[in-house]
């Protein structure tokens, strides 16, 4: 939804006070239609797991139980995002006015920081099947690697036309495009364990796999710390966003101007608007509505416009003040 909303404050002596609203609905960004690939893409998921955790004792090899470590964390973190993506369709309450957009946020947080820990558990068996090399099954693993990739490069078809728009979606589409060629990458030390006996490949490619995931991982992790915080979403350059508030016309000053993030797909923005001329009508907000999502991909805009009257100053003119 998009609104931009109108207040204008003329202090007299009657302390008068005029609105203007101007709405219009276009329907949230958030990503609804991703639940059933989420869902799908979580039972491939479990499953493939199950085959992979199996076939990795039976195997013994680290680097498929390392693996089959990794794509857990990522079905855990698909069973997060399809909450998020359940709980952000929630209607706004008296309790959450926004409704339960922002747990797609807290849902993408969770999914790095579970990926992480992960990440650390295969680094310590890895390291320690470096210094003790134990027999691999190579065959059995590069079967069940092969079967990997098929599962995560279909996963993440699901995901691919969803990536640019929203963080979850995004995380998704990543890990399983990373998994796949993860797995490429163990069918192909299998290979050459199979050809050279050299048992420390094995290991070795466990390492790898902890690599892709850190670098994959603290990207999300960053991202989505940043929304926690209510960071300005990427993609959105505040500066331009304030240069094209200062160019509208009758504006003579821009204050308290703030955007933040309501879910991984959804973008609001408050700021007040001096205009000595008055009311700008209802018109004017509509179409600034329209463009701040148009140019900046701001869905939810409030304003607020003052005639600017020295006797009585906005408390909140200083960019620091909050």
């Amino acid at each position: 939804m998009t609104e931009a909303s109108l207040h204008r404050h003329g202090h007299g002596p009657g302390h008068r006070h005029g609105h203007g609203h101007g709405h219009e609905h276009g329907g949230g960004r958030h990503k609804a239609g991703f639940g059933g690939a989420l869902a799908l893409g979580l039972a491939l998921n479990l499953g493939f797991v199950a085959v992979e955790a199996a076939y990795g004792v039976i195997a013994n090899s680290v680097a498929l139980i390392a693996d089959a470590g990794h794509n857990l964390g990522d079905a855990l973190g698909l069973a997060i995002a399809l909450t998020a993506s359940i709980l952000a369709q929630r209607r706004p309450s008296h309790r959450y006015t926004y409704g339960l957009r922002s747990s797609s946020i807290l849902a993408a947080l969770f999914n790095a920081i579970v990926l992480l820990i992960t990440v650390g558990g295969i680094i310590v068996e890895a390291i320690n099947r470096l210094v003790a090399p134990a027999p691999v099954a190579s065959r059995t693993v590069m079967a069940v690697a092969a079967i990997g990739i098929v599962v995560n490069g279909a996963s993440a078809l699901l995901f691919q036309s969803g990536r640019h728009g929203d963080l979850n979606i995004r995380a998704a589409f990543q890990h399983m495009l990373a998994d796949a060629g993860v797995s490429l990458g163990v069918v192909l030390a299998g290979a050459v364990i199979l050809f050279t006996g050299w048992l420390w490949l094995d290991p070795a490619a466990s390492l790898a796999i902890a690599l892709v995931i850190v670098v994959g991982t603290w990207r999300l992790l960053r991202d989505a710390v940043n929304l926690a915080l209510h960071g300005v979403p990427a993609g959105i350059d505040a500066t331009a966003v304030r240069q094209h508030l200062d160019r509208l016309a009758g504006v003579v000053a821009v204050h308290d101007l703030h955007i933040w993030p309501m879910s991984t797909t959804e973008t609001a923005l408050t700021c007040h608007l001096v205009m000595p001329a008055g009311h700008p009508g209802d018109e004017m907000l509509t179409l600034l509505a329209h463009e701040l999502q148009d140019r900046f991909g701001i869905d939810h805009a409030t304003i607020q416009v003052e005639t600017g009257d020295p006797d009585h100053p906005c408390k909140l003119v200083p960019d620091h003040v909050v």
